[in-house]
């Protein structure tokens, strides 16, 4: 069964809430390819090996939460870009992306499903970026050792996290913001939680962590962001009746 390409993206779009947060890139339809959808591939990042995975996968649209046009980036369709957009042109492959949208969506967001991964129940908004919260907080039903609820992490995300341990003997109450969100760990510790979990470490995290007293992890960019794209792949597929897959191309930043 096929939907028309335009209705798909339109239903994604207010599925989403795409025009309640500033984002700095597009979202929704980058690429126009094709008129209709009928095999959806996702991924993480519209990189090369997602698009040639695509096009073996014989796709009419590819899904992901990082796709194309940044914000300051340089415009020009040259190299690498001139190349990622030729294969999706040269094979009828739409690009649709969803950023921050698709990190916050309380269903199929990337927060949301870090969050179920992890078992928190109880899960609140968390992490403001514009006046509008991106991540989540949540509680664990029974506290954990903190060298145990990174294993936990590891387990669930396949990842080594980093760790800036805090004073806490057990986590409770844990914050998270998928991606690059290490400034937010100040916002996790004034607001009392026992650990903070993002993707990206910086410099200044590690010595807020230390001297606000909160245990913070670093699990990954790439690793705390695949869940967004197959959850709305999988919502998509089922609503309007379509093949997907999700392709994990690796990445270990």
């Amino acid at each position: 069964m096929a939907v028309d390409l335009h209705e798909l993206v339109a239903y994604g779009n207010d599925y989403l809430a795409i025009d309640a947060v500033q984002d700095f890139t597009p979202n929704g339809l980058q690429v126009e390819a094709g008129t209709t959808v009928s095999r959806i591939v996702s991924g993480v990042t519209a990189c090369q090996a997602l698009l040639d995975e695509a096009v073996a996968a014989e796709a009419d649209l590819v899904l992901v939460h990082h796709g194309y046009f940044w914000k300051g980036e340089d415009p020009c369709l040259v190299g690498m870009k001139g190349r990622r957009l030729a294969t999706l042109f040269n094979h009828g492959i739409s690009l649709l992306a969803y950023h921050l949208p698709l990190d916050r969506h309380p269903e199929v967001g990337n927060n949301a499903g870090l969050a179920r991964a992890l078992q928190l129940t109880e899960t609140v908004p968390f992490g403001a970026l514009g006046g509008v919260p991106i991540g989540l907080a949540g509680t664990l039903e029974e506290p954990a050792k903190p060298d145990a609820f990174r294993e936990r992490v590891a387990q669930a995300l396949d990842t080594d996290a980093l760790h800036v341990a805090g004073p806490q003997a057990a986590i409770r109450h844990v914050a998270l913001c998928s991606g690059g969100a290490p400034d937010l760990v100040a916002e996790a510790a004034e607001a009392g939680y026992d650990l903070y979990l993002t993707g990206e470490s910086n410099e200044r995290a590690t010595h807020v962590a230390r001297e606000m007293g909160i245990h913070f992890l670093a699990a990954g960019h790439h690793a705390t962001e695949r869940f967004g794209a197959r959850d709305l792949g999988d919502h998509l597929a089922r609503r309007y009746s379509l093949e997907h897959t999700f392709r994990d191309i690796p990445n270990p930043a």
